[in-house]
């Protein structure tokens, strides 16, 4: 059995993580940490875990985390860097869901996040844990960089277009219209997540600059193997979970021909948590919710030289927690579908 723990077990990724990692046949819950909530047990927070989950919290010094096989952080930005390198010293393999280890450059990390980089050493060996491109590093990997929610969806929806060796659309003008639903903005009391607030509302937000961007395009270009330019604007749409992200590129008169939705197939085929959809096909949120399943749908209007491509992904699953749980069944040599076969909920 592996040993996890997770640090950050109160926010809505930390019982994501718990309520997966509490049905895996290969894991041992072994510790869930909080300092505000130490000595708490768990389903007295989370009561959809009573019978499920048997730990309480403790504060990170009680834990005895080093003592995990895996740790997963489910933390506010900056808390990972600062407890990865004693970890790691340890054995202890590190899955982190924020930024720490998305952006291996640390000035624009510096830019985006508001502050310093701890362990820039580290952000040589941290692997990207996007599964259907990174794999195989993912399986030698000891510290993850989980990517966020939004750039899952994004990457995923271009991937196929930029992993060919050649420019099939105009790389320089790619466009995300993204859609989130207010967990994305994590459990924290926020004005703009109340109810009064989000429901019955719609607005973009982070229109001059996200700091999910520079991580979507430093992945986009690993994967394309050269310079892209994107313009990404992501939108707060009053449901709880969810992402819908609509892509537009524009296709080459090169790449007129090429049959698109057959490339999108074949791309994935051997991806389980992938699925393309037949031709015409709307995706909508709740075909994906609380499963860790993105699905794709692609178009293209009139049969003209745009190309739209339409994804969805439950943001606490495969957009966070779910991922995590992929990579971390990855590393361990496991089924990576283990613990993660949940079939969506309807309605």
């Amino acid at each position: 059995m592996i040993k996890v723990g997770i640090v950050g077990g109160t926010g809505y990724t930390g019982v994501e993580l718990l309520r997966l990692l509490a049905a895996h046949p290969q894991v041992q819950l072994t510790a869930i940490t909080s300092r505000k909530e130490d000595g708490m047990p768990v389903a007295d927070m989370f009561p959809s875990l009573r019978g499920y989950v048997s730990l309480a919290f403790s504060t990170p010094e009680k834990a005895k985390l080093t003592e995990c096989d895996v740790v997963f952080f489910a933390t506010p930005h900056g808390v990972a860097m600062a407890q990865a390198r004693e970890l790691l010293a340890a054995g202890v393999k590190v899955i982190d869901l924020a930024a720490d280890f998305r952006i291996k450059d640390t000035a624009v990390f510096e830019k985006w996040y508001g502050m310093p980089h701890s362990c820039p050493d580290l952000l040589d060996e941290a692997v990207y844990g996007l599964p259907e491109v990174n794999r195989e590093a993912i399986r030698n990997a000891r510290l993850i960089g989980l990517p966020g929610c939004y750039p899952t969806s994004m990457q995923l929806g271009f991937a196929p277009l930029l992993a060919q060796g050649k420019a099939l659309v105009n790389e320089s003008a790619l466009i995300a219209d993204c859609k989130s639903g207010v967990s994305g903005a994590g459990r924290k009391a926020e004005v703009h997540t109340l109810l009064a607030e989000a429901s019955d509302n719609f607005k973009a937000y982070g229109v001059k600059g996200h700091r999910h961007l520079p991580e979507t395009t430093q992945g986009l270009q690993a994967i394309a193997g050269r310079k892209i330019g994107l313009t990404f604007v992501p939108h707060l749409v009053p449901m709880i979970r969810g992402i819908h992200s609509t892509l537009y590129a524009t296709i080459l008169p090169e790449a007129r021909n090429t049959d698109f939705q057959a490339l999108y197939e074949q791309h994935f085929r051997n991806e389980p948590f992938v699925d393309v959809m037949p031709p015409g096909s709307h995706p909508e949120t709740r075909s994906v919710r609380a499963s860790n399943k993105l699905r794709i749908a692609v178009h293209r209007p009139e049969g003209g030289d745009l190309l739209v491509i339409l994804v969805v992904e439950d943001n606490l699953v495969k957009g966070a927690a779910g991922q995590g749980v992929q990579c971390m069944n990855i590393m361990f040599g496991l089924d990576e579908t283990a613990g993660l076969k949940q079939v969506p909920v309807l309605p």
